[in-house]
């Protein structure tokens, strides 16, 4: 279900988490911890996109994962807005600013740092459809998608927190949390416009996720 072009990013991605998670938890020499550490971002990372891509594929549709970039700095349409000239990867240096910044609090990582582009399975919704009805992804299926990711790491959570798994279930939370968020590319972005309900429906339980992992994990 991967691509060649997704590959890459998202091993990347995985090495700059698990490191940036580790440089909290004393791991100097105890490659068990490691070992754990890449496996729990491993499958959190996953997980969200294996679901994403399979709710896309039911809707007649293909994403595509790639790292968080931003194009621009400030808002479209206002006259200070400055464009890069190339792209900056803002998803691959998050992870390790964050951890600066939010030392002390040890796994707390900033982990939002893929995003999906998205097309449509244009031949396969002629044939179902009929060849011009079903071009074009709607606001609201890409928040169907985005949401799908959001919940398998919930679910993860609790599913970690039960199997006796707290970095895995903790840092499944954080997943959930930082991709809620309603900013640029982000899956709460998508769900935000998509349907508000939606989002507020979620990120109610991401909330109360972040205080279950804060106070009890």
């Amino acid at each position: 279900m991967l691509n060649k072009k997704e590959i890459f990013p998202i091993i990347l991605i995985i090495i700059i988490i698990s490191f940036s998670v580790s440089l909290s938890l004393d791991m100097v020499g105890n490659w068990k911890k490691i070992g754990g550490t890449v496996l729990a971002v491993s499958l959190i990372i996953l997980s969200n996109i294996f679901i994403k891509k399979i709710v896309a594929y039911k809707l007649d549709s293909e994403i595509e994962m790639k790292i968080w970039e931003i194009k621009k700095i400030g808002f479209t349409g206002m006259p200070n807005t400055k464009y890069l000239k190339k792209p900056f990867p803002l998803g691959a240096f998050l992870p390790i600013i964050s951890k600066i910044i939010f030392f002390p609090f040890k796994t707390f990582v900033w982990v939002a740092s893929l995003v999906f582009d998205i097309k449509p399975r244009i031949y396969r919704g002629a044939k179902r459809y009929g060849l011009y009805t079903f071009s074009e992804m709607t606001e609201y299926h890409l928040g169907l998608i985005a949401a799908s990711g959001i919940a398998i790491n919930l679910v993860s959570a609790v599913l970690g927190y039960f199997l006796g798994f707290p970095l895995f279930a903790r840092l499944s939370i954080y997943y959930a949390f930082f991709n809620i968020l309603p900013i640029s590319e982000l899956d709460g972005n998508k769900i935000f416009f998509g349907s508000l309900v939606m989002w507020s429906f979620l990120a109610s339980f991401v909330l109360i996720g972040m205080l279950f992992a804060i106070f009890i994990i």
